[in-house]
């Protein structure tokens, strides 16, 4: 790929359902049950408030999990101790980690578009665990900048958090590729600063057991169903 001219500059990538597998139902809930064991709270009180708040998590308005979890015990009026805290705190840190764990070819792609000389950014919607995270996964290496909505305070699809990422990139909007699942509008959002949207849309989705958001995005974009595929749409 050295020897081809590129047709962009950088490639700003989602997290979930793009370079790792999006939360399943399952899997979410069962860990939420053990948090909510540990921390002795009535399960559907808490659930609800859980899911109340999810935005402040994701902007940063709690600056950490356990933060939102004494504000939620607080809001049920249950008594919680530093410990049950802490053990919730690394029920859900060892859960999200386990997540982060590279989607097959994730890495090999990651690779060959650094060696084309192109640079690579992350724009993520997240609480404040995969920024603790991430520099211990096998990603970082390959990105040159993040973004994560829960540190900077903004999410998608606000234009303002993808203008950070190719500003922090020093290049220009069109010159970036944008590849995402289409959670929560992203891709219109990508397209509205400039950038060139991508859908993924991976033929192994598992549908109506997976965490989305309620705002899929429809953009009309070009769209593939393998991380590979992005290489063809570089030259």
């Amino acid at each position: 790929m050295k020897s081809q001219v590129m047709k962009y500059k950088a490639v700003i990538f989602d997290l979930f359902g793009t370079l790792v597998d999006i939360y399943t139902q399952e899997s979410y809930y069962s860990v939420l049950s053990e948090m909510i064991s540990i921390l002795k709270a009535p399960k559907d009180d808490f659930i609800k408030l859980w899911h109340g708040t999810a935005e402040r998590r994701t902007t940063g308005q709690f600056k950490s999990l356990e933060e939102n979890l004494e504000h939620i015990c607080k809001e049920l009026d249950v008594t919680v101790t530093r410990r049950q805290l802490d053990l919730a705190k690394w029920v859900r840190f060892d859960y999200v980690a386990l997540a982060l764990t590279p989607s097959p070819g994730s890495l090999e792609t990651l690779s060959q578009i650094k060696n084309a000389g192109l640079k690579i950014g992350l724009v993520s919607n997240c609480s404040s665990a995969p920024p603790v995270i991430w520099p211990h996964t096998s990603f970082a290496p390959f990105f040159d900048i993040t973004v994560f909505s829960s540190v900077v305070g903004l999410q998608k699809p606000d234009p303002r958090i993808y203008r950070l990422a190719y500003e922090q990139l020093g290049v220009n909007a069109n010159d970036c590729l944008y590849v995402g699942d289409g959670d929560d509008e992203e891709l219109k959002g990508a397209a509205t600063t400039g950038m060139h949207p991508v859908l993924i849309q991976s033929a192994n989705e598992k549908g109506d057991t997976e965490i989305r958001s309620a705002k899929i995005d429809d953009y009309p974009c070009p769209k593939i169903t393998a991380l590979q595929q992005v290489l063809n749409l570089l030259k």
